[in-house]
């Protein structure tokens, strides 16, 4: 039986479609995944179910009745959540206040104790283990989520559709988490799952829908696909999930850190005592939920953020307050983790960001002018061994889809031949195709000799890449594990802060 259907579902902005005479239907209790590149559709099409989005054309069936679903609430009132992405709690409000936010009767009179009551009830049905009073801002992004799902469930719908919602979370909290889901499947609730990770789709879902440029390529029962089949329908070719690279030869340190630590907020040190080595040849990966001092780290080693204290080493030498310039002129290369607020100058050309960091370089400088004959001829050479797909070097950064800003600051980082590269969630939000080529970039470097510092919160990317890992919990990090004796599993503990028990460390460390 299906309780939604969506026929002929297009969605066009201008001239552009979105979605592109789509059909999906939905069957009740079941997990159907939405999978896709980035701009295939997938979010689109759901904001369309969700009321966000008025279709341009197709019928909405919720129960086999055509409806307008003109709105979120008149979505929720036919039954339909949908958990964004990124969260909508109030940090400083309390569990309950934040499910009954907006919902009627929750206005001036708030019966604390009895909404308390009420999302103790429903939690407890699904084991989510949540304290109605505690204050958002105490939990860990797991609780976040699962408050996310009971502020849908208490509206009453039996359709909840989840956007990317494992993308921050541990691998044990990813497991409670489809164990909740499977447990509403079983009592009627039907759920829609957008995702980029195959892994979950095959361990967790019913069925599949692949969209592709705004179309449905193919609807398919679970049993009767694999991750490579996906990928391929996905992106149109067959895509290298597995990366392959060498036993790792390490060579002498390039970076070491002693001891460091950096002021957050509050007076807090977001990062505590650290000390760790890269050394040339090899990838060290630093996993860690978001929010857990990585970043601050990242952007310290980067020289933007002072140090308060510690030693930082490169290539044998120690850098004084280290600056950006700085640490440039000891061989960084740095990849940052927002590309367009931090990788490149929106508005800038292809050339220009190219350019960004070295305009005083011989290779582009005479005389103190910039050389554009030679910059552009430069520019072009890279762009094309990075395979950007662009029209000219005078577009500009703002006109290229996610995956080809990327390349762009991976072609002007490794242009410089830098000896340490420092990748601050390379691949996030990239979609399959350029997830392969970025990451198939970082380990060639590796085979040329250049030290690689990870920083990612995609466990699977740190398992598949890494010859070390290093995990960050509240600003502390762990001990180094060799990736071939260690599982996903070991590491999620870490990362959720608990620590791994004696028999478990001496067998890491026979």
């Amino acid at each position: 039986m299906n309780v939604i259907e969506m026929k002929g579902i297009s969605k066009y902005f201008g001239n552009f479609a979105a979605n592109d005479h789509v059909d999906f239907n939905l069957k009740k209790g079941e997990i159907h995944a939405l999978l896709g590149e980035n701009g295939a559709g997938k979010t689109t099409l759901m904001n369309v179910l969700y009321g966000l989005y008025h279709p341009s054309e197709g019928n909405i069936l919720v129960d086999g009745e055509t409806v307008s679903l003109t709105s979120p609430n008149v979505a929720i009132n036919h039954g339909i959540g949908m958990v964004h992405q990124h969260f909508m709690l109030i940090p400083q409000l309390t569990v309950a206040q934040n499910i009954f936010l907006g919902m009627k009767g929750s206005g001036f009179f708030f019966n604390a104790a009895r909404k308390a009551e009420r999302v103790r009830k429903l939690e407890s049905r699904y084991d989510f283990d949540i304290d109605p009073n505690a204050e958002v801002s105490d939990l860990s992004v797991g609780m976040q989520q699962k408050v996310e799902i009971l502020k849908a469930l208490m509206r009453d719908i039996n359709v909840l559709i989840l956007d990317e919602p494992t993308a921050v979370l541990t691998p044990q909290e990813v497991e409670r988490l489809f164990t909740s889901l499977k447990s509403m499947t079983r009592e009627g609730y039907s759920i829609i799952l957008i995702t980029h990770r195959m892994e979950e789709v095959m361990a967790y879902c019913d069925r599949v829908t692949v969209m592709r440029a705004g179309r449905v390529v193919a609807t398919e029962n679970i049993k009767d696909v694999n991750e490579a089949k996906l990928a391929n329908m996905m992106i149109g070719r067959d895509v290298l999930l597995e990366i392959e690279k060498e036993e790792s030869k390490p060579g002498d340190p390039i970076l070491k850190t002693h001891n460091i630590c950096v002021c957050g907020k509050h007076g807090i040190n977001a990062v505590e005592d650290v000390s760790f080595q890269v050394h040339a040849g090899e990838i060290v990966g630093i996993a860690g939920v978001d929010g857990n001092g990585q970043l601050e780290l990242g952007e310290t080693l980067a020289g933007l953020r002072r140090m308060d204290s510690g030693i930082l080493e490169m290539n044998g030498e120690t850098v004084h307050l280290p600056t950006t310039a700085k640490m440039m002129g000891h061989g960084l290369g740095y990849i940052p983790d927002d590309r367009q607020k931090k990788g490149l100058v929106m508005p800038f050309s292809i050339k220009e960001n190219i350019l960004l960091g070295t305009h005083t370089s011989p290779d582009y400088c005479k005389r103190n002018f910039i050389d554009y004959k030679c910059l552009n001829r430069r520019a072009t050479d890279l762009v094309n061994a990075f395979d950007v797909r662009y029209q000219s070097v005078e577009q500009k950064a703002h006109d290229l889809s996610g995956g080809n800003q990327q390349k762009v600051i991976l072609a002007r980082v490794f242009s410089r031949d830098p000896k340490l590269i420092l990748a601050i969630q390379p691949t996030r939000g990239l979609d399959i195709g350029a997830i392969e080529f970025v990451r198939q970039q970082l380990v060639h470097a590796r085979a040329q000799g250049k030290g690689i510092l990870l920083i990612s919160t995609d466990l699977d990317e740190i398992m598949s890449l890494s010859d070390r890992v290093l995990v960050m919990f509240k600003g502390k990090i762990s001990e180094s594990y060799p990736t071939r004796e260690i599982t996903g599993t070991k590491i999620g503990l870490l990362m959720s802060g608990k620590k791994l028990i004696d028999t478990e460390e001496k067998e890491l460390r026979a």
